[in-house]
């Protein structure tokens, strides 16, 4: 007996043991988050520690950039490598970084409507992360950058709008960008080119030349409180040195980033003063400088500039936290928990072959994208890792997160190419560790992509050359991503927005194919074309509905900047603002040439949309606040854009648009103009 219950006793502990593995897995499956995906322990980045290691690490920046450029490996190639000490010579940077674009809700399968209060919010890319823009409303007031002001206007009731308040700038040099807002406060970010005399310059006679200066841009952000609408103060201000690289805000916390490049000049004069600075006034009102023992930088990738990531409560009135790092940044993504720094890095020049100016075959040719992640915590920044990627972004929406993967999208190769380097686009998905764990390349050769949209487990792609095919994408499967369908219509979208989860609106220009000079097929843009598509059967995506806007020269801002687009599914609303150029009849008659004719100056304002998926779009009408006297004395173009409509936004049955000369409320069931506002 004793025998017997010993053999039946292993077989239980073997079998729960098999149950418990297994329901483990199940439960890691479910969660599309593979076994092996437990977070590791990162690697802090070490620190710069001193500023002779500091300008150590740029020399060595400085001739691997010559190196990359293939002038250093020329000229050690006929020095037969004679030996290690290269004269590195001064260069003249003055590189800026490309601003990222830039939340109170947003919507991706759902309407812009918040949850207590029927007002429209600013359109963002991820839902509880607020990007700055250039109109806000709290349902009640409307805020507007208006030139060196911020202008707060009254909006309800609809007829009797006045403006309440106006806040001057008088930073010097400031330029006002984009707004925050809640319920307690305002926050205006801008810019300043403020001039600052050379502290290192060439031995020159002062009497015959003037005391040198040199423009030093800095990021602000101004805080007020609006409790008193007619009596709004100013209560901190917080300044970085470098260029407005973008910005985000979840719940209180605003994070704040900038981009500043170092003068090699000042470099090379042995200055002291390459260090960053800031300022905020929780603290002191005098700038601060940033030790080397605050500033990390990326070993192997080193970048004559500084990363400067500030977080702010902005209800408490507690220091800045900074994050600085040595490096560059191009275009921002964030999510509730993580910020990205996404840049692109080119590769290294190829070694000369013996006896020879031509260098060594490449077996991958392009540029890189490398990607930097910030962990976000209650105002708290923490790096948490990189990843590298083949071929180039285009802006934030090509980044995305999904539970606990990044995904991006990718152009690589040139367009222009017609050989095995041609253009080809391409989908990553990487892990936790940021390591490229499923792709998908090679998507339509020749083409490049013109916009990407992450919804949930699926991408939308569209890719253009001539044609603008409409890929979708399956992200099930984090390791195998997989093109589902496709769709070739003409034209293409700049922008992708999710209607709902099977629906999806496009906005972008109409196209026309002609022949060149060489015989060769080309397409030219024509007018603005919105177009809705049905991905319900992802294996075949088709378009349900489309719009065709003007003539060649047609142009909307929300083509660049997605803020600019107010939509609401509940209320079967869409509207952008744009610029109509149109063909006369006699134009539109004319044989066809190997260059189409643009259209001349007909309208500008918002066009104001019912959408809904059984008639497509149907124009309501249009709004503008030129004059009938402006468009007799407008020519072919119109200049005078005071008057153009920049933002479109609502607040319960009424409409705004809004301009810098003008503020008009019209009904948003029939577009009858209710009341209108001189802002000037």
């Amino acid at each position: 007996m004793p025998v017997e219950r010993k053999k039946s006793f292993w077989p239980g502990i073997i079998i729960s043991l098999t149950l418990l593995l297994f329901a483990s897995s199940l439960v890691m499956a479910l969660d599309n988050i593979p076994a092996t995906s437990a977070k590791k322990p990162v690697e802090p980045l070490p620190v710069v520690g001193s500023m002779e290691n500091l300008k150590k690490l740029l020399v060595e920046y400085e001739k691997s950039s010559l190196i990359n450029s293939g002038q250093l490996l020329r000229k050690e190639s006929k020095m037969e490598m004679m030996n290690d000490a290269v004269t590195v010579a001064p260069l003249a940077r003055n590189e800026m970084a490309a601003g990222g674009a830039v939340n109170l809700a947003q919507e991706s399968a759902k309407s812009l409507v918040g949850a207590s209060a029927d007002y429209s919010s600013t359109n963002v890319q991820v839902q509880g992360v607020d990007e700055a823009d250039i109109v806000k409303t709290d349902g009640n007031y409307i805020y507007q950058v208006n030139q060196q002001e911020i202008v707060v206007i009254k909006a309800v009731p609809a007829e009797q709008m006045q403006v309440v308040s106006r806040i001057k700038l008088d930073n010097e040099g400031f330029t006002p960008r984009e707004l925050f807002l809640d319920s307690k406060r305002l926050v205006v970010l801008g810019d300043s080119r403020a001039e600052v005399y050379a502290r290192s310059m060439p031995k020159v006679k002062t009497e015959i030349y003037p005391p040198p200066v040199y423009q030093q841009p800095s990021t602000i952000a101004l805080i007020y409180d609006i409790a008193d609408k007619k009596q709004i103060k100013k209560t901190r201000e917080l300044e970085l040195e470098g260029n407005y690289l973008s910005s985000r805000k979840i719940a209180s916390h605003l994070y704040l980033v900038s981009n500043h490049h170092l003068d090699w000049y000042r470099i090379q004069e042995k200055e002291d003063n390459i260090l960053p600075s800031y300022r905020d006034t929780a603290v002191s009102s005098d700038f601060k400088q940033i030790d080397c023992g605050q500033i990390n930088y990326f070993p192997g990738e080193i970048y004559p500039a500084y990363i400067i990531i500030a977080a702010v409560d902005i209800d408490r009135n507690e220091p800045a936290q900074l994050k600085t790092c040595l490096g560059n940044g191009e275009n921002i993504y964030a999510s509730i928990n993580n910020l990205y720094i996404a840049v692109s890095r080119q590769e290294p020049a190829r070694p000369l072959l013996k006896d020879s100016n031509f260098p060594a075959p490449a077996a991958e040719i392009g540029p890189k994208t490398r990607i930097y992640r910030f962990g976000l915590q209650q105002g708290k920044v923490e790096y948490q890792g990189k990843g590298e990627v083949p071929g180039r972004i285009l802006n934030q929406f090509s980044m995305d997160e999904e539970k606990a993967y990044f995904r991006i999208a990718t152009t690589s190769g040139e367009i222009w190419r017609n050989d095995e380097n041609t253009s080809k686009n391409n989908l990553y998905v990487l892990d936790q560790e940021m390591n490229i764990t499923g792709k998908l390349e090679g998507i339509a050769p020749g083409e490049q992509i013109y916009s990407t949209r992450f919804m949930g487990d699926r991408a939308y792609m569209v890719t253009f050359r001539t044609v603008d095919p409409l890929f979708v994408i399956d992200l099930k499967d984090p390791t195998k991503p997989t093109i589902l369908g496709k769709l070739k219509i003409p034209g293409y979208s700049d922008y992708l927005h999710p209607y709902d989860e099977n629906h999806i609106i496009g906005f972008g220009k109409e196209t026309i194919e002609l022949k060149g000079r060489n015989n060769e097929a080309q397409a030219f843009y024509q007018g603005m074309k919105i177009a809705l598509f049905d991905v319900s059967d992802v294996n075949n995506p088709r378009e349900m509905s489309h719009e065709i806007i003007g003539d060649r020269g047609t142009d909307s801002e929300l083509l660049r900047d997605h803020k600019a687009l107010l939509f609401s599914r509940e209320k079967n609303l869409l509207a952008f603002p744009v610029t109509v150029m149109t063909l006369s009849e006699t134009d539109k008659n004319l044989p066809r040439t190997d260059f189409p004719a643009y259209g001349k100056f007909s309208f500008q304002g918002a066009y104001v949309y019912k959408i809904d998926l059984q008639h497509g779009f149907q124009l309501q009408g249009r709004i503008s606040h030129l004059s009938p006297a402006d468009y007799q004395r407008a020519g072919d173009y119109w200049y005078e854009d005071s008057k153009n409509i920049q933002r479109i936004i609502y607040i319960g049955k009424n409409l705004y648009t809004l301009s810098q000369d003008l503020a008009k409320s019209h009904q948003i069931t029939d577009l009858k103009e209710v009341g209108s506002l001189s802002l000037r």
